[in-house]
């Protein structure tokens, strides 16, 4: 009877744990994992399943948590990258190098995913990121840019960095 159950438990967690645990690991919905790994099969991801692209290497030292970061930016649902993949519509940019967008980095300033891709940067460094919705604007969106568990791409590129004194 032991035998019995004991092998019963063990054929279904080899059948279940494999989907666990890409439950647990992956962050991305199924539809958008599928299209990211086509549409861009060499991006990095990282543990948290931050993906990225670098685009163009900076040259100097990262940000550290503190530090004010210059960035130039344009932010896209991955939805909209799925319309029309040569020229989605952004929900938001800056690329004004006149008048960057600024940001104090590990501060909470701006989605976690920003501050953690942002400590990977150097200035003058071009890096595509995939954001999933968790590590963005969750379950609660942006309305009415943002629906509520969005993906999000960002083309963004690091122009300066100051220290904090």
């Amino acid at each position: 009877m032991r035998r019995a159950l004991f092998l019963s438990l063990y054929a279904a967690s080899a059948f279940l744990l494999p989907t666990l645990a890409r439950a647990q690991r992956e962050k991305l919905p199924d539809d958008d994992l599928e299209f990211v790994q086509r549409t861009w099969p060499r991006a990095h991801k990282l543990f948290t399943c931050i993906r990225y692209i670098v685009r163009k290497h900076g040259d100097g030292p990262t940000p550290r948590p503190g530090d004010m970061v210059s960035v130039l930016y344009s932010g896209t649902l991955l939805s909209e990258y799925a319309k029309n993949p040569t020229k989605p519509e952004p929900f938001d940019k800056a690329l004004d190098p006149r008048h960057p967008f600024t940001v104090r980095v590990g501060r909470g300033q701006v989605i976690e995913g920003w501050d953690e891709i942002l400590q990977l940067m150097r200035a003058g460094s071009k890096y595509l990121v995939i954001v999933p919705s968790e590590l963005a604007y969750g379950s609660r969106g942006q309305p009415p840019l943002i629906p509520r568990d969005a993906t999000l791409v960002f083309e963004m590129e690091v122009i300066k960095i100051d220290r904090e004194k």
